[in-house]
């Protein structure tokens, strides 16, 4: 029920928003991209992490990856991604379906500045067929989030700007 909690969420904070419930599932930044027709990077990856025995949520673009001397620098240790299982019991939501939004704990949720290159990101939302469209800094607001640079340099940076395209009606 995790896209409820979701639901809930931004029905509370943030009304105007859209969940975007897709037939095929877009679980991974590959299968997101594919369905919703725009390039991997604007896929805003969500991923649970200890970090020196703390979790922490961390969003950011879906072709960048985490640097681990960034994070150690920044968070005091080298960090691990949680088991399917533990991932799913500390936020409510299924792997592939991971968002900061509607959480079952509460946790620190930090993004990669690597989000600031577009004007519009896609992030999931509770389930593995659901998503929002939202502006990077939004986002941030809406769930209390720290700006970070974690993650190496996507292999082709994009300009900011440009709006995402519609969604296919």
């Amino acid at each position: 029920m995790s896209i409820e909690s979701v639901r809930a969420f931004f029905a509370e904070k943030a009304p105007d928003i859209t969940i975007i419930e897709m037939p095929d599932s877009t679980a991974t930044v590959a299968l997101a991209s594919e369905a919703h027709g725009i390039e991997p990077g604007r896929i805003a990856k969500t991923l649970l992490l200890n970090a020196g025995g703390r979790r922490i949520l961390i969003v950011a673009r879906g072709d960048a990856r985490l640097d681990n001397r960034k994070i150690k620098a920044i968070f005091g240790s080298r960090a691990k991604m949680l088991g399917a299982d533990e991932v799913q019991a500390v936020t409510g939501h299924p792997v592939g379906g991971v968002c900061p939004f509607g959480l079952a704990t509460r946790l620190p949720i930090y993004c990669d500045i690597s989000l600031q290159a577009f004007d519009e990101v896609v992030p999931a939302a509770g389930s593995i067929h659901s998503s929002v469209r939202i502006d990077p800094m939004r986002l941030v607001k809406l769930v209390d989030a720290k700006w970070v640079d974690i993650c190496r340099k996507a292999s082709a940076e994009l300009p900011a700007g440009g709006a995402l395209p519609s969604p296919a009606p």
